[in-house]
């Protein structure tokens, strides 16, 4: 058997595997500090070990990212290590020093560490679906960490469609070279020369699906990984804009999961399914979406054997 005959029927296996039963995905309509900490506790996997929170600092000029005072409760919970990795765009993230100022100006250095793993290199993890990337470029520092709570923003996103936690965990983790060659579908991790790549959007939908499974896979095979999503300030951009478009879409609650295809599935499910009214409408963020083919990154995920789109909702706040 080859390699390329290897990778299809474990990917397969893993495939059927996802797809025999539900995943569970707990739900609150609260969004504060405490929330945060209840619904990762009814997740049931307790951190331990160096734990890291990969979050989104936000690029500075923004103010929809994760607040350190909405977060900050959930990290003291898990003794963890707030992380990120630099960008591949100009800003104030692309360099270890921009990205220290942003990160102070936004306070998240004030309530924990925070490591940008990228900061002293990066490293190469292993994917299981070879389409387009060969591999995970990622921060370094990576491997200081022996479990990951992915706390990602769900919003919409100018490249992606949306953001959830398979982006966090896939260009979220990525050095800038890794966000390059993810972005690229595979073409370069030159971040001069990444945007002369960007025409393939299903491709740089597939890499994502592709680096999330890798960093999923690396701890543990996702035994070591809680994944969070919070359903706030859901503008049509993603947190790495300076000005992001006014949300319209009013809040919806926090969602978690050991499973990051099924949590993105149920906060797609509930954009999708919102009763759009003057004030809250949902509209601008579904043609976001729909426009840049967004969903394709969980379908993908899904048949790569990630995890599955099936789900059950489980209400916390009606315990």
């Amino acid at each position: 058997m080859n390699k390329t005959t290897f990778v299809a029927v474990v990917m397969l296996i893993a495939s059927t595997a996802a797809f025999a039963q539900q995943a569970k995905v707990y739900f609150t309509k609260e969004i504060t500090p405490e929330s945060l900490v209840k619904i990762y506790e009814a997740v049931g996997r307790k951190a331990s070990g160096r734990v890291a929170v990969k979050i989104s600092t936000g690029e500075d000029g923004g103010h929809n990212y994760l607040k350190p005072t909405l977060i900050r409760n959930l990290v003291d919970e898990v003794k963890g290590t707030i992380v990120e990795c630099n960008t591949a765009y100009p800003g104030n993230r692309n360099t270890v020093s921009a990205h220290r100022r942003t990160i102070h100006n936004h306070g998240f250095d004030s309530i924990a560490t925070v490591d940008i793993m990228d900061e002293f290199g990066d490293m190469r993890i292993p994917v299981l679906d070879t389409a387009h990337i060969k591999y995970d470029i990622v921060g370094n520092h990576l491997a200081n960490y022996d479990f990951m709570v992915n706390l990602a923003h769900f919003k919409g996103h100018q490249m992606g469609g949306f953001g959830g936690v398979l982006k966090n965990a896939s260009i979220g983790v990525a050095s800038s070279a890794g966000k390059a060659y993810i972005h690229s579908a595979g073409i370069t991790d030159d971040v001069k020369k990444v945007w002369q790549h960007t025409d393939d959007q299903d491709g740089f939908l597939e890499s994502m699906a592709a680096a999330a499974q890798a960093v999923h896979n690396y701890f543990g095979n996702g035994e070591r990984v809680v994944y969070i999503n919070v359903m706030n300030n859901m503008s049509i951009d993603c947190d790495c804009n300076a000005n992001p478009a006014a949300p319209e879409l009013k809040d919806m609650g926090i969602l978690a999961s050991t499973d990051p295809v099924a949590l993105d599935q149920a906060c797609l499910d509930l954009v999708f399914n919102h009763d759009s009214k003057p004030g809250d409408t949902a509209q601008p963020l579904l043609a976001r979406i729909k426009k840049l083919h967004g969903t394709h990154t969980v379908d993908h995920a899904e048949r790569i054997g990630l995890g599955t789109k099936k789900y059950e909702l489980i209400d916390i706040d009606k315990r």
